[in-house]
């Protein structure tokens, strides 16, 4: 499979919009979600590590899920003085992990993902009886975000309401969705959100 990521992640760090950007989705994870050192948690689409770095000294475990090689180098070297950090370079829809997870947590990966239905419903599988999510990603935008030749992003972003159902359909309660940051790009705001919810304690068929 062709890293799309492979040019980029290597100056990644550096771009100021997203060091922002991650570091208002961080800030905005640990207001919202108490953390602790029993958790297990899953960062999907973790690529250089910005929002691991900022959770891995609060859990027992976290691990970086993605399926970009060239990221998740860059976040091995940066964060190789961690030792709770395993690192995945897997497509989960693909490849189902065989972990229970305390917490799954993404930034700005879910509008990479084609099904957004599927993966949703991976994640109620990943996750424990009363377990939760924290889930970043765009607002509802015209498609200026990302340049028009970009490969890889099949959605503008979410209606915050459409995606609210599609976590009930997937087994999630106690939904609530806030705005953790907003991205000025070329004279735009775009709302970055921040869905949390509970995974429901009934048993998934």
């Amino acid at each position: 499979m062709t890293d799309l990521f492979k040019e980029k992640a290597k100056d990644w760090d550096v771009n100021d919009t997203i060091k922002q950007l991650s570091s208002g989705v961080g800030e905005s994870l640990l207001k919202n979600i108490d953390l602790n050192h029993d958790m297990q948690v899953m960062d999907f689409g973790a690529g250089t590590g910005l929002i691991t770095s900022q959770i891995a000294r609060h859990v027992k475990q976290v691990t970086a899920v993605d399926v970009s090689p060239a990221m998740l180098e860059q976040l091995a070297d940066k964060l190789s003085t961690f030792d709770n950090i395993n690192i995945l370079c897997q497509n989960i829809l693909k490849e189902p992990l065989n972990i229970q997870f305390d917490l799954i947590v993404s930034a700005m990966a879910i509008h990479h993902i084609e099904n957004t239905d599927n993966l949703l419903k991976q994640f109620s599988l990943l996750l424990k009886p009363g377990a939760k999510i924290a889930l970043a990603d765009l607002d509802k935008e015209d498609g200026s975000f990302h340049p028009a030749d970009i490969q890889g992003v099949y959605h503008n972003g979410f209606e915050r309401d459409d995606f609210k159902r599609l976590l009930e359909q997937n087994n999630f309660t106690d939904i609530k969705i806030t705005t953790a940051h907003k991205v000025s790009k070329n004279g735009t705001i775009y709302p970055v959100f921040l869905a949390t919810a509970t995974r429901n304690s009934t048993t998934i068929n």
